[in-house]
């Protein structure tokens, strides 16, 4: 479903004026609670948007709902109010059948806890996006190796998960939100399990994804060095989203 632009309130300090222009994301009063009345909240009134080629950090205190808010974007989760919307779509007009379709064409999810397929080897984890969007053949092998190599598991293909490290893990992870190239990139702390020069070179492949792609990140971490590097520094309070003045 179409929205109007002007659903996003022009004084809101969390969306600047290009992503007001032409957002990808647009996320509009949202509220997140739990159980019936009286209902607990997680989070409320919380608005931003995110733009083509615009790299997001989010930060905020543990259990605020970080997770949780990403989970909303991704239409993962339900919320009580406000809406979340992607290229003009609003994600809460979509059943799970439309919503999982969605996701399929549109996203990239690096999850705190990889979610990689124990069956698959690593090159099969990495390439099911692709399987999944009948993308076959040599051009898509191709992609698969390239992805491979730039999250360091050259040579590694044919391992299964549990032959893998937790740092093995969060790469393979990695390398699956990026190999089809998704226009939306969410990442829930993808260089937890990293040593710092494994995280360095992580947050250079994301950085060159989202710069030579077009594609919009938004990244959830206690990392001040991962934030240090975003276009912008989002702080995630029960209360709203403000921007972070110091990080």
């Amino acid at each position: 479903m179409p929205f109007a632009a002007a659903s996003a309130a022009p004084s809101d300090p969390t969306v600047d004026a290009t992503a007001r222009a032409a957002p990808l994301v647009l996320v509009d009063r949202l509220a997140k609670r739990y159980g019936q009345v009286p209902a607990s909240t997680v989070f409320e009134q919380v608005s931003c948007a995110v733009q083509p080629g615009e790299f997001v950090a989010v930060v905020g205190d543990s259990g605020v709902g970080k997770s949780t808010f990403l989970n909303c974007l991704a239409g993962l989760d339900t919320w009580q109010q406000g809406r979340v919307v992607h290229a003009g779509v609003d994600l809460s007009t979509l059943d799970e059948a439309q919503r999982a379709v969605w996701r399929r064409r549109h996203l990239g999810f690096v999850f705190q806890a990889f979610h990689v397929l124990p069956h698959l080897d690593v090159v099969q984890n990495i390439a099911l996006p692709l399987m999944l969007l009948g993308r076959r053949g040599e051009e898509n092998r191709e992609r698969v190796r390239q992805v491979l190599q730039a999250v360091g598991l050259d040579g590694l293909g044919e391992r299964l998960p549990q032959q893998l490290s937790g740092g093995q893990l969060q790469r393979v992870a990695i390398a699956r939100a990026l190999v089809h190239a998704p226009p939306l990139l969410l990442a829930d702390e993808p260089t937890g399990n990293l040593d710092p020069g494994t995280a360095r070179q992580i947050m250079d492949l994301l950085l060159a994804q989202t710069r030579e792609r077009q594609t919009a990140l938004v990244l959830v971490t206690h990392s001040m060095d991962a934030a240090r590097r975003a276009d912008r520094v989002l702080r995630l309070t029960a209360q709203g989203m403000q921007p972070e003045t110091a990080c």
